[in-house]
């Protein structure tokens, strides 16, 4: 009966003063049931003491919500008590006391239980770190390590810092940042996240980023905001709560004008219970959020979660996303009497020199070949058509086929290929052959799009990869949709497009050109991967890059929306039923707060149950500074 427990106190147990208020007013309704204090009166000084003494928490919070023009249940709750009272029902205002402290402190153990999925998430930094300063090893508070420190982590122990591996070799798990679950290799120049567990080897790792200024700080970060921000739905509900309250006190006065019948019209008063949507509603997405975190998808906020819940289309875009976003050497095809070493050697040398990214994937089978790239003696790069160098006086020519044409290299006999880039290479006028280079798709991708359109999603792929790339990769991913050649602000009339026909969009991308996209759809969606840029204009962040965390994602939020709507129908319909019973004198006011109390933790329960479960673990407290 808190109504947001987000913005509630922040007890993890049962305080003692509570237990002593619950027993204090239990003897006391014992009492008065009893009759042990027959010869007062009828409200007996021990029901008035009792009742006022344990309820005043009740008392307090109405008295807060009528001086800021709030209607809440705790004012219906102190009408009702007070009327009891005043008819002489001490018995009956005490045992609805005490049902509605058991219902708080119930409430706010389930609570609790919700802010500490969050919080576990600080258990995954250590509280200090093993230093080396000069010749000197310390170990010191977490807070007091400074960017260029070396910080020393044995086998076994969690990263404190985002940096660089300045010593050592170990292999890494990186599930919590990442989303990978095999151990990463980390060599000395090897970049380290704080929160990460060291596996097998001694690390030395040079300080780049502290406290709430790593990766796995701004999850935190993150993640705090989310719990704090409030969902439209979140705010219908607590109008709902007061409508409701107005309902309940209007039912009492026209059943009192009508029956004259105090018992009945306290009973209207005490039944109406919209607790369990002012504290079932935010309990809901609190657990949703957390169970999100817990799966490896941070959501920044109840707007994005409830938004999530009606998105009916997911534009996707391809390198980074779909993809792995590096380019590699997929087909050798060498024209008769050439050997595949010899066509890539020559594209080797030309590409010697070039910072393209077809270049580099070039170089890097020529690698795995054995091959040697020897420096060119003359190098022109055209941009969209390709290179000419030279070397012992013999012409290279590598790019695209009207490259060779504009030199005279005939290429009529090479087979072309829609689902990859080609290098056409040629040497000293004489076709060498072709090679074929792609983006290797994401093992998930496939199953992530299926999975989708099984919750009747529509998927678009959005890229400004060529149309023959981008139809291969949407025929082997199975999207429905399909558009290429398209720059950012292509993207974003894209999806403003989608936007403004009424649909709910969801962009997912992971590149600095994809922020403008993001920040257009009803919610945008980064790759944990991607740029700083992307991650910063999403609404959500998928820790690494498994983009079978949205699908999981997107279950959660509609689970929470069906759950939230499962209360709100709960409510009225519970209400509505008690308040005529209650009218019509067929509830007496005990079994009203009986009803009252049983609805409002239904409702809770039911919105528990989306709070990830409980690990077993040492718990840590540790500050972010």
């Amino acid at each position: 009966m808190t109504g947001n427990p987000a913005e509630g106190d922040e007890r993890r147990g049962v305080a003692r003063t509570d237990l002593l208020r619950i027993g204090f007013v239990a003897l006391a309704a014992s009492a008065v049931w009893l009759r042990l204090w027959e010869p007062l009166p009828r409200v007996s000084v021990i029901g008035l003491l009792a009742t006022i003494m344990g309820g005043w928490p009740i008392f307090r919070e109405a008295f807060e919500n009528l001086s800021e023009r709030r209607m809440t249940m705790e004012l219906s709750m102190t009408i009702a008590l007070v009327a009891a009272l005043a008819i002489g029902e001490a018995f009956t205002a005490l045992v609805i006391t005490l049902f509605v402290l058991v219902a708080e402190i119930l409430e706010g153990l389930t609570v609790s239980r919700g802010r500490r999925a969050i919080e576990d998430l600080l258990s995954y930094l250590p509280r200090t770190a093993r230093v080396r300063r000069g010749p000197e090893i310390r170990e010191i508070p977490l807070d007091g390590v400074r960017v260029g420190d070396l910080v020393l982590v044995d086998p076994g122990g969690r990263l404190a810092v985002d940096g660089i591996v300045a010593g050592g070799h170990s292999f890494v798990d990186e599930a919590t940042i990442t989303g990978e679950s095999m151990p990463v290799e980390k060599l000395t120049g090897s970049p380290v996240f704080a929160g990460t567990i060291n596996q097998s080897g001694a690390l030395e790792v040079r300080a780049g980023r502290l406290g709430r200024d790593t990766t796995f700080g701004k999850i935190i970060v993150a993640v705090e905001q989310a719990e704090r921000s409030r969902a439209p739905v979140q705010k219908t509900a607590d109008r709902l709560a007061g409508y409701l309250v107005y309902f309940a006190i209007g039912a009492a006065v026209l059943t009192f004008a009508i029956t004259r019948d105090a018992r009945a019209t306290i009973s209207v008063v005490i039944v109406a219970g919209a607790c369990g949507i002012a504290a079932g509603t935010p309990l809901a997405i609190l657990g949703a959020i957390g169970r999100s975190a817990k799966q490896g998808s941070i959501v920044k906020g109840g707007l994005h979660l409830e938004t999530l819940a009606r998105v009916d289309t997911v534009v996707l875009d391809k390198t980074g996303t779909l993809t792995f976003g590096t380019p590699e050497v997929r087909q050798l095809a060498p024209a008769d009497g050439v050997s595949e070493p010899t066509l890539m050697e020559t594209a080797a040398i030309a590409e010697s020199r070039s910072e393209h990214p077809l270049g580099r994937a070039v170089l890097a089978r020529a690698r795995e070949m054995g091959l040697r790239a020897v420096e060119p003696e003359r190098f022109a790069y055209t941009p969209g058509k390709g290179i000419v160098a030279a070397l012992e006086d013999e012409e290279i020519l590598v790019g695209n086929r009207s490259l060779l044409a504009e030199h005279g290299v005939a290429t009529e006999h090479a087979p072309a290929s829609a689902s990859a880039s080609e290098v056409w290479v040629a040497r000293s006028g004489r076709f060498l052959g072709v090679i074929r280079i792609a983006d290797t798709l994401r093992p998930t991708s496939r199953q992530a799009v299926a999975a989708l359109r099984r919750l009747g999603i529509e998927t678009i792929l959005l890229t400004g990869d060529q149309r023959s790339v981008a139809e291969a990769v949407a025929r082997e991913l199975e999207v429905d949709k399909s558009a290429a050649d398209l720059l950012p602000d292509g993207k974003v009339a894209a999806v403003r497009t989608l936007v403004a026909e009424g649909r709910i969009v969801a962009m997912v991308g992971d590149g600095v050109n994809d922020a403008p996209a993001l920040a257009s759809a009803s919610v945008g969606i980064a790759m944990g991967s991607g740029t700083d840029v992307a991650r910063e204009s999403a609404g959500i962040v998928l820790l690494g890059n498994d983009l079978s965390k949205l699908v999981e994602t997107i279950r959660v939020a509609r689970r929470a929306r069906l759950i939230i709507m499962q209360n709100f129908a709960g409510t009225l319909l519970v209400d509505g039923i008690g308040i005529v019973l209650a009218a019509f004198g067929l509830l007496s006011p005990l079994f009203a707060a009986f009803i009252h109390v049983a609805s409002e933790l239904s409702f809770i329960l039911n919105s528990a149950r989306l709070l990830p479960a409980d690990e077993i673990r040492p718990r840590q407290q540790v500050t972010v500074s």
